[in-house]
């Protein structure tokens, strides 16, 4: 557990690294992010943060919305996510959050978003169902199948994969490598794809699954590469 940012993912771009490979990344702007509660346990029974980002117009929020905030001392801000933190009592109330003192690159993250709404869509796309034989004598090629159990239990269950709305759902991506970050311009780049369309909103916080085994592994293996992107900065900088 670690507090986390907010921030908008701007789309995808590659840097290299000292050998020429080539790294796709997805840029992520984090714009001031401030605390604007700290729960504890004595008093809420648990140790969080909440964290708040993108300023808001008054006409814009509800009363209790500006209650809350007036209470804390923090500006009014549009979004806000809370975060378990093992000790919430080295944070306060209107701190604004370092972007370099919370995440370095070699650090694993999750980010979690609302991914790109597809709208409907039929079983095989939405489910990627192989669907049925091409050969002849198949009448049907596309379609989902049977979708009962005869007299037991004599209902389709619930829950069962069939066309419908595909996407606009909160996605969470897992134990994504931090290549580097730029704090100046507010900037994080991240190895590989988080959910959403470029604009959208994500949470970045410290990877649930950091600690297991096979993903130190992993940092210990994107370490060089991460390494050599960070040189090859310092060169073109020098």
């Amino acid at each position: 557990m670690g507090i986390g940012l907010i921030g908008v993912k701007k789309g995808m771009t590659r840097v290299f690294a000292g050998d020429g490979t080539a790294i796709p990344v997805t840029v992520i702007q984090v714009p001031e992010n401030y605390v604007v509660q700290v729960k504890n346990p004595e008093r809420d029974g648990y140790s969080a943060v909440q964290v708040g980002a993108f300023p808001a117009k008054e006409k814009h929020l509800t009363k209790p919305q500006l209650g809350h905030f007036s209470k804390k001392g923090v500006k009014p801000l549009r979004v806000l996510k809370e975060f378990r933190v093992e000790n919430s009592s080295e944070y306060r109330e209107g701190q604004k959050l370092n972007l370099s003192e919370i995440l370095s690159p070699g650090d694993l993250v999750d980010v979690v978003g609302i991914s790109k709404g597809r709208g409907f869509a039929g079983a095989m796309k939405r489910w990627d169902f192989g669907g049925f034989p091409k050969s002849h004598g198949h009448r049907y090629h596309r379609a989902v199948g049977a979708i009962g159990n005869r007299t037991d239990p004599g209902r389709v269950w619930k829950g069962k994969k069939m066309p419908g709305h595909w996407g606009a759902e909160k996605i969470r991506v897992q134990s994504l490598i931090v290549v580097d970050v730029l704090p100046d311009e507010g900037i994080i780049l991240l190895k590989g794809s988080v959910p959403g369309p470029n604009g959208g909103k994500v949470f970045i916080e410290v990877s649930r699954i950091s600690e297991r085994k096979k993903q130190q592994l992993k940092k210990e293996r994107l370490k060089p590469l991460v390494e050599s992107v960070l040189s090859l900065k310092g060169e073109d900088e020098g």
